[in-house]
């Protein structure tokens, strides 16, 4: 058996256990569109008095991951898990009363620094194959330039335009980009240790309203790990504004912190920057990004 894969059990119960990030029902590459039924077992939808608001994602049997700044009150809120379509009947779907949400102490709320959350269940649920958690990744993990990268939520599918009915799940796949590059795009009062972009120079693809909150993923030996959460960007999918997102890795000892015994699963994760033709698209976006830059403010 692989050592990751040793690594990666998360405990179902005393007598059984299932191995985050292992979608059963997830067996195709994905670009952008609809979902397919079941590919994201983890995503979830966080309600505000039965309306979805945000995303996030299941990392155990009690406790869901979102960002902070999703959170404007402290009642009403319910996740739904094992979710197709926001509108109608989901005959997979569980949903959870939150019992408790605990925002990073150093969630900056002008800065958008440190925007991540935990949400914990009243009860815990039960995994099955449309409802099963993503893996985390461990704090020594590399997210080079061209990581394949994939993001999934029930945003609008551009700005102001809601995803149609009956509002399928989304996904999309997304190359990270340095924090080099991207903050020379975006801002380096922006972009700190403690995030993470993603998006093409071309823009076309990207989260969008609605999407905060839940999970950027990368596959690695067919494990799924969690790199990124949906934070912000300017606009949706604009040329030269690429996503950003709450960098998972910074934050693996303080989610342990507020864990029982049923830890999420870690995982290091290690890229090289993906295959040769992602790659040469990104030498290219790397030098139209600093082409950018300089006709902008020259680097040193």
């Amino acid at each position: 058996e692989k050592s990751l894969l040793k690594n990666v059990v998360c405990q179902l119960s005393e007598m059984s256990s299932i191995l985050c990030g292992s979608p059963p029902l997830n067996t195709k590459l994905v670009g952008g569109g609809d979902a397919q039924e079941g590919s994201w077992p983890w995503q979830a939808s966080l309600q505000n008095f039965g309306s979805h608001v945000c995303g996030g994602s299941l990392i155990n049997k009690e406790w869901v991951l979102s960002a902070a700044h999703c959170f404007y009150g402290a009642y009403g809120w319910s996740v739904s898990l094992g979710r197709q379509n926001l509108q109608g009947n989901n005959s997979n779907e569980v949903t959870k009363t939150v019992a408790t949400i605990i925002l990073h102490p150093g969630f900056n709320i002008f800065t958008l620094d440190n925007d991540i959350a935990l949400l914990r269940f009243s009860s815990p649920v039960t995994f099955s194959d449309y409802v099963r958690p993503v893996c985390l990744a461990a704090n020594s993990s590399v997210f080079n330039n061209a990581t394949r990268s994939w993001v999934t939520g029930w945003g609008t599918v551009q700005d102001g335009v809601p995803v149609p009915f009956p509002g399928t799940l989304r996904e999309v796949e997304v190359p990270v980009l340095g924090n080099r590059q991207c903050s020379c795009l975006i801002g380096v009062d922006l972009v700190t240790d403690n995030i993470i972009c993603a998006g093409f120079p071309e823009g076309g693809k990207d989260a969008c309203q609605g999407d905060a909150g839940g999970p950027m993923v990368s596959e690695q030996d067919s494990i799924w790990i969690q790199s990124g959460i949906v934070r912000f960007g300017f606009g949706c999918a604009r040329p030269n504004n690429p996503g950003v997102y709450t960098r998972v890795s910074r934050y693996q000892s303080w989610i342990y912190s507020h864990m029982g015994s049923d830890k999420p699963g870690f995982v290091q994760f290690n890229s090289s920057g993906g295959k040769q033709k992602l790659a040469m698209m990104f030498v290219e976006y790397t030098f139209s990004t600093f082409a950018v830059c300089f006709s902008a403010s020259p680097l040193p």
